[in-house]
């Protein structure tokens, strides 16, 4: 590694550079080169500002006067029964970035499922992660992503096999139980031709604290396999959460995704989804329901670099009190990708006179023969529909939580787990109520 690696100046980064060198090597040579290269990015980049044109509507600066560190060793109870998915044939927990097995239900999977942490993985069969892990999500201008490969030592791991179908739900469990940790938690999700599942990927805390999750996902989907991810984010209220997820679709693959927002201080979920072959298929959900003082910015890039792909993509935000919300969704058809047909909603509900919404839905097309459309829209309860509801004997705030909660509903009942539905159902419910 260089000597001359320029210091960083912002001390929460500087602890988090400090962890990934404490890392012991990893007995895959190429896994240890992958992190010092991303470590060496780390010190070199710097924390982005409202000055940059992918982060102008979200200000990080108030991370530079709080102050993470390594979780400490803890033996302390955790309890998962709010958690638990009974759907899921395989539970994988994480406390505070740690495997925690005593906490997991280690269920067994069909042939051709591998379900376990990365250091596993990498002592079973390695040969399959080395073209993915690091590989998907690159580091080289994001200085959150190397942060979270320098650190990368353990993590959940999901492959298929070829044509393996997995009918009941995988799920990752991150849960965060300190004040002031930082963890860095890491999944790489590989489907082979033809192959199937469901993963659940969760965040959650037991404590009401600040601390920071800085998460890395990589999903691989070969030729006509299909993966649903169902991503989770119900973090502390005074939490950080920082996360990238990036996609790579082959030939005939298809990708869904359901991801919801409910916590977190500041939180930023940045998702890539490019098509690396013809006839690809993706559709993104998105919901965010915050409220307080909170922060939730989402940023979407779909990337049809191949012909004939389909996208369809909504995103909804429920915003009340003082919070903010982020929505930048960019559309790329590249000029070989011919008859690809892409589709974007933004659609943001305002709950009180300060809510704040920033929406930004975009189409880059280099190609002649697309159907692509996007569209986005600001506002609050519809009257005639509250008038409507009031006029059949509802009080008003009665009518105001039904219609909040119908908006946001549209994106959780397309979850495919009954038993989830039902949560995130009454979580909604609750958060309206108290926002309305």
């Amino acid at each position: 590694m260089s000597a001359s690696i320029t210091t960083v100046s912002h001390p929460f980064v500087d602890a988090l550079v400090a962890g990934g060198r404490a890392l012991p090597a990893s007995a895959a040579s190429w896994l240890n080169t992958r992190r010092a290269a991303a470590l060496e990015r780390a010190n070199a980049l710097s924390v982005p500002t409202t000055r940059d044109e992918e982060w102008r509507f979200t200000d990080l600066a108030p991370l530079n006067h709080l102050h993470y560190g390594l979780p400490v060793a803890d033996t302390a109870p955790v309890d998962v029964a709010a958690y638990i998915v009974p759907e899921a044939a395989l539970r994988l927990t994480f406390v505070d970035g740690v495997y925690a097995p005593s906490l997991s239900n280690s269920g067994s999977v069909q042939a051709g499922a591998t379900v376990s942490t990365l250091a596993e993985a990498l002592k079973a069969n390695a040969a399959w992660i080395e073209p993915h892990l690091a590989s998907h999500a690159g580091f080289n201008k994001q200085v959150f992503t190397a942060l979270n490969t320098a650190w990368l030592r353990d993590g959940a791991v999901v492959h298929l096999a070829k044509n393996t179908v997995l009918s009941e739900p995988l799920h990752l469990l991150f849960i965060t139980t300190q004040k002031n940790a930082a963890t860095c938690p890491r999944c790489l999700i590989v489907a082979e031709s033809g192959a199937e599942c469901i993963v659940i990927e969760d965040y959650v805390a037991t404590t009401r604290d600040a601390y920071f999750t800085n998460a890395v996902t990589e999903i691989a989907v070969a030729s006509n396999a299909r993966v649903s991810h169902v991503r989770l984010q119900r973090e502390s209220g005074q939490a950080v959460h920082i996360a990238s997820c990036a996609v790579s679709l082959a030939k005939d693959a298809s990708y869904v995704s359901q991801s919801i927002a409910f916590g977190a201080r500041l939180s930023r979920f940045n998702l890539d989804v490019i098509h690396h072959g013809e006839g690809a298929q993706a559709a993104i959900d998105g919901l965010a329901l915050i409220s307080g003082k909170q922060c939730a910015d989402t940023h979407t890039t779909m990337d049809h670099a191949h012909p004939n792909g389909r996208c369809t993509q909504l995103h909804k935000t429920i915003v009340g009190d003082e919070a903010h919300a982020v929505f930048n969704g960019k559309v790329l058809v590249r000029k070989d990708a011919q008859l690809t047909n892409s589709a974007q909603q933004s659609r943001n509900l305002l709950l009180s006179g300060k809510a704040r919404v920033d929406t930004k839905p975009q189409l880059e097309i280099f190609a002649d023969d697309v159907k692509c459309a996007h569209g986005a829209t600001v506002g609050q309860l519809d009257a005639e529909q509250l008038f409507y509801l009031k006029s059949r004997g509802l009080p008003d705030t009665q009518a105001r939580n039904l219609l909040t909660f119908a908006f946001g509903a549209e994106i959780v009942h397309r979850i495919p787990i009954p038993s989830l539905v039902a949560q995130l159902e009454r979580a909604v419910m609750a958060q309206t109520q108290a926002s309305v």
